[in-house]
């Protein structure tokens, strides 16, 4: 006779489920390949604090005398609350356990991985509330209307206040994030270079490719607000993040023939330096993806495999 309190799901070990969960959340998300984790420390439950410390700038003098004058140098301390909060919990009925096998729990941590980069996705790209006027291109009163003729302007404007600002450097790449609708007009742009052509140039994973020297990623996360899509921009310098998946656990059900699967996933952003964020409000119902060509009008795109298709683009934050 089996123990009716021992889990009988045996491909669910929650200590496998962490590490592998925790593997994959660390590849192909949108977002987390434009941020920095450098001061994610150890977390463990919600509103536990990092503390980020910011140093001064130095300021160089030209010498006019043999008396040098020193400069007392403050740095600044902020905080990243870990202030979100997410869990995953499903049952697991044991008919189930005829299919339990490594393929299936590959299968639903896949299905827990894509849920929580929807969310984190979503959470990091409202951030740009935190982006300057200046470094905004379009305004709420008057969004940018975009197409394929006047896209390429646009993303050099984008690209124009990020340097403006000094947030690029030698060694940084800034990063812009779009949507499948902005895609479609940015694939008809002849300034636009799709992955396939940038070399032996390296781009972020998942990348389709470069415009107005900024690397481009693809999400369905970047969703219309109010008609309004907000189109980020930046370099890694901007936002800190960090995260844990705190826990994982099974337990069987006292009420059916069934285990039970949760998990916890704590997760926090700030926005340490504004200067490198940039953003484009753009009109929504102004940019929608515009209508495939018949088949005696159909030209190769930049970005396309010559047949008039696309090469590489991105659901719900997943290259595909």
């Amino acid at each position: 006779m089996t123990d009716s309190n021992k889990s009988t799901y045996s491909a669910f070990i929650p200590q496998v489920w962490s590490q592998k969960l925790n593997q994959m959340l660390d590849k192909n998300c949108v977002m987390l390949q434009c941020v920095n984790r450098n001061w994610e420390g150890e977390i463990k439950n919600q509103g536990d604090t990092v503390k980020i410390i910011t140093p001064a700038d130095v300021t160089v003098s030209t010498l006019t005398s043999d008396n040098i004058e020193y400069s007392a140098l403050t740095p600044t301390s902020q905080d990243l609350v870990i202030d979100q909060k997410k869990f995953f919990a499903f049952k697991i009925d044991d008919v189930a356990q005829v299919q339990a096998n490594s393929d299936i729990m590959e299968a639903h941590l896949t299905n827990a991985k894509k849920a929580i980069e929807e969310v984190q996705d979503s959470f990091l790209l409202s951030l740009h509330t935190d982006v300057t006027e200046a470094n905004t291109v379009g305004s709420e009163e008057s969004p940018i209307t975009l197409n394929k003729n006047t896209i390429y302007e646009q993303f050099v404007k984008l690209s124009l206040a990020l340097k403006n600002s000094d947030a690029v450097y030698s060694g940084v790449k800034p990063w812009v994030v779009i949507n499948p609708n902005i895609e479609a007009y940015l694939l008809q742009s002849p300034e636009f270079i799709s992955a396939y052509k940038v070399g032996d140039q390296t781009l972020r994973e998942g990348s389709i490719g470069r415009i107005a020297g900024m690397d481009v990623l693809v999400s369905t996360n970047l969703t219309d607000v109010d008609d309004k899509y907000y189109v980020l921009a930046g370099t890694n310098d901007a936002i800190t993040f960090a995260s844990q998946l705190a826990k994982i656990e099974s337990l069987r059900d006292k009420d059916s023939f069934s285990d039970l699967v949760r998990g916890l996933y704590l997760y926090g952003a700030k926005t340490v330096q504004p200067k490198a964020l940039a953003k484009m409000i753009v009109a929504a119902s102004e940019t929608v993806a515009p209508a495939a060509p018949s088949e005696g009008e159909k030209d190769p795109v930049e970005g396309g495999n010559g047949d008039g298709t696309e090469t590489g683009t991105e659901t719900g934050g997943e290259t595909v």
